[in-house]
């Protein structure tokens, strides 16, 4: 999963900040609760658990990163 977000092309990946946290340590587990997750691997977007348990691919991917930054700016 965190292949998928760091092979998005360089235009896209200017909009976010990529932050991957290591289930094996607690600070991982703890985001994981956090954010309410139920099974890995999941990718959030501003806090919102968008893709569990599938890889999305890279356009619709993409896709959702370019339409919440459009929302917000």
């Amino acid at each position: 999963m965190a292949k998928s977000v760091q092979d998005l092309p360089k235009e896209i990946q200017q909009y976010i900040d990529v932050r991957e946290w290591d289930m094996r340590t607690l600070e991982g587990n703890k985001r994981f609760l956090e954010l309410k997750g139920k099974c890995l691997p999941t990718i959030a977007l501003e806090g919102d658990l968008m893709y569990e348990s599938l890889i999305p691919g890279q356009e619709e991917l993409a896709a959702e990163i370019t339409r919440r930054w459009e929302l917000k700016n």
